[in-house]
């Protein structure tokens, strides 16, 4: 058994600190939420020891639902840590932009201190602004350069990166950029590529110890088949109690050695008999011009589920011609216009307020 220490989110020193004693195998990390006038949230349910096996417990966003802790082993972190230096072209230097609560946060510690590199660390409880990503990437003094984003903070630095040369220079000049925790808008990673700036998609979850698979391809000793459609993962960056494979909620193709992520199979709705996926309506979306963000959620009707689109755009748009690229499912019964989606810490879309806003 080993102690379980507590740190809170705002508390980054501290915390990539305790990272180098979960390597040393000194104790177990769990990261709160942040402080709140000087003092750290209540935890329930966490013991003052754990199994020598335990390293990282982390909480999963709970986008869709309660937040679930995921137990993470000292194998597992370091098996993504090194599969990703390797995909990317070397261990370096990294851009904390994200809370570290979340796997995406806590990875950019625990490569930090695997590449024996400081990371430069933003203040994630501030509001995220391009010019200050741009401003804090000035402080990164290793030949390799690397950040994660979630997208919603990816198509904020498109924006500026349009109508600022320095800013394009500085993104230039990362390694790589990953951008993850949902499906990014593709059109800006395209624009992004053609730009010069190397963005990287990622695909994984909490049990998978973040990203698993870039751009389509899954990681040295990561594994990945698909069963009944949905998408299996095994390999040494499994979380604790997962067993030999990880069965996410997730559809897919695997062809070729190539991942196509279709969608969470829980946001394919049924009306009328015909089924339609809300993360492909999203995706067809973040490609109509005016668009800035969407979340399509599912609405309950007398005759089953509708579509319901919460958007962030310049104009109010008309969505009706989903119906014929998709089908009468997709046809929407509910249109709200947002100056901006209710998002959780972590970045991700609310998709509880967001429905709790549909209904309404």
């Amino acid at each position: 058994m080993k102690p379980l220490r507590l740190v809170a989110a705002n508390d980054t020193f501290a915390a990539l600190n305790l990272m180098i004693d979960v390597l040393d195998d000194k104790c177990a990390v769990f990261i709160t939420a942040p402080e709140t006038n000087g003092l750290m949230p209540e935890v329930h349910g966490l013991p003052d020891q754990v199994e020598d096996g335990a390293a990282l417990i982390v909480e999963s966003s709970g986008s869709t639902g309660a937040p679930k802790r995921i137990e993470l082993s000292k194998k597992a972190l370091i098996a993504s840590a090194s599969d990703s230096a390797e995909r990317l072209g070397g261990h370096g230097q990294w851009l904390l932009a994200l809370p570290i609560n979340f796997v995406a946060g806590s990875n950019i510690l625990i490569r930090s201190v695997i590449a024996e590199t400081q990371p430069v660390m933003m203040n994630t409880r501030m509001p995220f602004t391009p010019e200050a990503f741009i401003r804090s990437a000035a402080q990164l003094n290793h030949q390799r350069k690397y950040s994660s984003l979630v997208p919603v903070q990816l198509s904020k630095l498109l924006a500026h990166a349009k109508l600022d040369e320095h800013a394009l220079r500085t993104l230039r000049g990362f390694s790589a950029i990953l951008v993850g925790g949902q499906a990014p808008n593709l059109k800006e990673v395209l624009e992004f590529k053609e730009l010069g700036v190397k963005v990287v998609v990622s695909y994984g979850m909490t049990e998978t110890a973040g990203g698993c698979v870039y751009d389509q391809i899954p990681l040295r000793g990561v594994k990945i088949s698909i069963e009944k459609g949905l998408i299996a993962v095994a390999g040494d960056v499994l979380a604790n109690n997962l067993g030999d494979k990880f069965l996410t909620s997730d559809l897919g193709n695997f062809e070729n050695g190539r991942l196509e992520v279709l969608g969470r199979a829980d946001r394919v709705i049924i009306s009328g008999g015909l089924k339609v996926s809300l993360d492909l309506i999203e995706q067809r979306l973040l490609s109509e011009p005016g668009v800035a963000e969407i979340s399509a959620e599912s609405i309950k009707t007398p005759w089953g589920q509708s579509v319901g689109i919460v958007y962030v755009g310049f104009k109010e748009l008309d969505f009706s011609f989903l119906e014929t690229e998709f089908s009468s499912a997709a046809k929407p019964a509910k249109v709200v216009r947002m100056e901006s989606l209710p998002r959780l810490i972590s970045g991700k879309p609310d998709h509880l307020a967001i429905q709790s806003l549909l209904a309404n």
